[in-house]
């Protein structure tokens, strides 16, 4: 927790002013018992009237002093903590975006957000707290001390008493309700993972009618985090009437022993009033301290889990500026390059090797798990090669600046990824000077974009769920085409569109990318057949090159492909022509 203190650099004059505030307000409460015992033993026991004016008003002044800095300080208080979990929220932001996939799969989508939102908020209202109170309170408690210690010194050990036993409950309470913060802050993160898990899938869930299974999964989790939560409220709720008992205990104390020592001496009523006052800010001083350590064990576990998310290093370190400079034609190449996931036990990818040119199409053909979306994963660098080299433009993807690799790749992934805004702004999102509209043209988007009420203007929601699946792919390519990357990675991109609109959006593609290098994932043989350079992959490995019917005559696994998509007749057809 003390580390998030750094982020108060930048605010240092505020700080000051803070510090100052404080101080007035200190200042102007300690002052008024002393007034107090002044204005009883000269004013009146004496029946001093001018006295008692006088003192008054100088209560009254100290009164607007203290009543005037505690706004002052309560307002830097506030604009310092929210300006810092401001600071705290950006560099988290930051960091998130600089990690690669791995990185994010670790965390979880989940536990990220919980971290970016809750966890923050927690170290911000401690963070106001401890500007407000962590200075307040020991400039309080030892100038009430030492004006007690002067006022009454015989008086003293009730103080002590009083504190001793305020230290007691607080440690109690903070070593039961500690180790429960943190299960509290991970029980969350499940519950914020199944709330977006079923409200992204609750189409699936209402197909296979499984809304009480996920109801009973729901449950489970919010009935344990509603346990943690009641044990802690339970735990925190013996708190205000120990410390009242406390405070009640101490200022009855102070009015039994003060009496009884008023028996011998009647001057003293004024120093007696005084010393209670006192008593009663120490115990006060304390007894904040005592809320701000059991609030900062919870405020450390979201620190905790925040420097989690800072510290990590992600696995992917871009250069500041490329390292060499890349062939003006464009290309991408793989030599010998071997890829595993964290923790898996085979490579995912499997001493790959090949060449894709300027101006030709390389297709890639396999099983489900072949590794297809794994192998272009590798191009963008969303995941580093375990072993061989990625090249783009003659230059391995680790010696390039983020954004010098990012302007020349245009990748639409296998789930097309739509912004809350307008068709505009998604397909202009790589390119603000894009021509919107030839793009969509190209990607067969016109037709139903013109359709709509607003046309480019249309609204889109987050996720894009008010378009269907093949408008959000037409429009994620037309993104990637206003881009005018030199290399296009279409993983898997054509799968929603129907075989037409598949073929029609292939013919317009190609003099749109005809000096660049196409790269094509797919499930369909049609939608590959023409490529020049077809890529066979199986259980991570290359297992033929070559065009369609190179492939038809020389792997088995490509005509398996081809067979178990095509009719008898069409077979026999494909194969007849590739002879």
């Amino acid at each position: 927790m003390l580390r998030f203190f750094r982020y108060l650099g930048p605010y240092w004059l505020k700080v000051i002013l803070l510090i100052a505030a404080i101080g007035g307000q200190v200042w102007g409460t300690l002052e008024l018992p002393a007034l107090m015992a002044k204005i009883v033993n000269e004013g009146i026991a004496t029946g001093n009237d001018s006295v008692i004016w006088g003192i008054g008003l100088q209560m009254l002044g100290c009164t607007a002093i203290a009543a005037s800095c505690a706004l002052v300080a309560s307002f830097y208080s506030s604009r310092v903590g929210a300006a810092v979990a401001r600071d705290i929220r950006d560099d988290v932001y930051q960091k998130i975006l600089s990690f690669s996939i791995a990185e994010i799969d670790k965390f979880s989508t989940a536990s990220l957000i919980t971290r970016t939102t809750n966890d923050i908020a927690q170290v911000q209202q401690t963070i106001i707290l401890c500007l407000s109170m962590l200075l307040r309170v020991p400039m309080m408690a030892a100038g009430a001390i030492y004006e007690a210690i002067k006022t009454a010194p015989d008086m003293t050990w009730i103080i002590l008493l009083a504190v001793g036993a305020l230290l007691v409950s607080a440690v109690a309470i903070v070593g039961l309700a500690l180790p429960k913060f943190k299960i509290f802050q991970e029980l969350l993160d499940k519950i914020t993972l199944l709330t977006r898990e079923n409200l992204t899938g609750l189409r699936v869930i209402r197909a296979f009618n499984k809304q009480s299974y996920e109801r009973k999964k729901f449950e489970k989790e919010n009935n344990a985090i509603t346990r943690a939560n009641i044990f802690i409220n339970n735990v925190m709720s013996f708190q205000v009437p120990i410390m009242t008992l406390i405070f009640n205990g101490t200022t009855l104390l102070c009015i039994w022993v003060g009496i009884s020592l008023l028996t011998t001496n009647m001057s003293y009523l004024g120093d007696m009033m005084a010393f209670m006052q006192y008593a009663i800010q120490v115990v006060l001083s304390f007894l904040f301290l005592v809320v701000l350590f059991v609030l900062l064990p919870r405020a450390n576990v979201s620190a905790k889990r925040i420097n989690e998310v800072l510290k990590t290093k992600p696995k992917v370190i871009w250069k500041e500026k490329t390292k060499g400079t890349p062939e003006k034609s464009p290309s991408v190449e793989f030599k010998n390059v071997s890829f595993a996931y964290d923790n898996a036990e085979t490579n995912a990818l499997e001493k790959v090797s090949f060449k894709a040119e300027a101006g030709k199409t390389t297709a890639f053909i396999g099983s489900t798990g072949s590794g297809k979306s794994t192998l272009v994963n590798l191009i963008p660098r969303f995941y580093d090669t375990t072993k061989g080299e990625v090249l783009i433009n003659g230059i391995n993807v680790k010696n390039y600046a983020k954004k010098d690799l990012m302007k020349r790749i245009g990748l639409v992934p296998q789930k097309g990824v739509l912004f809350a805004g307008s068709i505009k702004s998604n397909i202009a999102f790589g390119n603000s000077k894009a021509d919107v509209k030839s793009a969509a043209e190209i990607a067969q988007a016109k037709e139903f974009i013109e359709k709509l009420p607003k046309n480019y203007d249309n609204h889109i929601a987050q996720g894009g769920t008010n378009v269907s699946g093949g408008q959000k792919q037409r429009l994620s390519i037309a993104r990637v085409i206003a881009k005018k990357p030199e290399i296009y990675v279409f993983d898997d991109s054509f799968s929603a569109l129907d075989m037409k609109t598949d073929a029609k959006l292939r013919k317009a593609l190609e003099p749109a990318t005809k000096s660049s290098v196409v790269l094509i994932v797919a499930q369909r043989v049609s939608t590959i057949k023409n490529a020049d350079q077809i890529i066979v992959l199986d259980q991570g490995k290359v297992r033929g090159v070559g065009s369609h019917k190179e492939l038809l005559k020389s792997s088995e696994i490509y005509r398996e492909i081809v067979k178990s998509q095509f009719s008898d007749e069409e077979y026999k057809k494909e194969l007849k022509d590739a002879r």
